[in-house]
């Protein structure tokens, strides 16, 4: 009986096979399984139009059998890279391309799932192609514990540098603390600073103009409170304390 190969290109000697070969085969078996488990592979992908990765057969030469695979070249419209359609085996993707097009990576055949970077992700991803299927396998995305674009996530010692906010900011049961509008062309806002100890936290008005003004403006029959009491009352308070001493 002969030798056959894996899905992946390993081979797998028969019994009697390969006298006299058997130590070099099986030293390239280990080879492959190396490069299979922690191999990487910078492959260029420039132009356009699919790049096809390949598996050899008894062979470390096939440039999909490695577990990184970083993909290099200036691209000049939407790209595929495929892999056959029986590998099953995670991939380290990092996408290296210059030239704000899309990377597909996919099977070479079939309407299994596949994973796209988007013309300005040049980022990493990490795929495993499952093999499920004979005719339309799929490629899944393993989360990695990035931020995603769903769901709901606690940020911990992260900074935010100059994030856009959308129209509220919530608490942590979901409740309203604040809403916020848009103004188109705006020039002046709100500079809040704490303080060192001894010392108040401010809110001032900063921004484009010479003379800012603040407005707190109440719904209906509210009024302006100061430590509970309403801003009429402080003035008042205010009023007779410059009057009277």
């Amino acid at each position: 009986m002969a030798s056959t190969y894996t899905d992946l290109g390993i081979e797998l000697m028969a019994t009697g096979e390969n006298a006299g070969t058997w130590g070099t085969k099986t030293n390239t078996n280990l080879s492959l399984f190396e490069q299979l488990t922690g191999g990487f592979n910078s492959q260029a992908v420039s132009g356009t139009g699919a790049t096809t990765l390949t598996i050899v057969d008894g062979n470390t030469t096939g440039t999909a059998q490695h577990s990184m695979i970083e993909l290099t070249g200036t691209i000049t419209g939407n790209i595929t890279v495929t892999i056959p359609l029986d590998v099953e085996k995670m991939f380290y993707i990092r996408n290296s391309t210059s030239g704000a097009y899309t990377v597909e990576f996919k099977y070479v055949s079939g309407s299994g799932d596949s994973h796209t970077f988007s013309a300005t992700d040049k980022g990493d991803a990490f795929l495993f192609a499952t093999a499920n299927d004979g005719t339309n396998p799929d490629i899944y995305k393993i989360a990695t514990g990035d931020v995603t674009l769903t769901g709901t996530q606690t940020l911990t010692n992260k900074t935010l540098t100059s994030p856009k906010i959308g129209t509220s900011i919530l608490d942590t049961s979901g409740n309203e603390l604040f809403l916020l509008t848009a103004t188109g062309s705006a020039v002046n806002e709100l500079t809040y600073a704490n303080a060192a100890a001894g010392n108040a936290p401010t809110f001032t008005a900063s921004g484009g103009d010479s003379n800012i003004s603040i407005n707190l403006v109440p719904k209906g029959t509210g009024q302006i409170q100061i430590n509970g009491n309403t801003a009429s009352t402080v003035g008042k308070a205010i009023a007779m304390a410059l009057v009277f001493g």
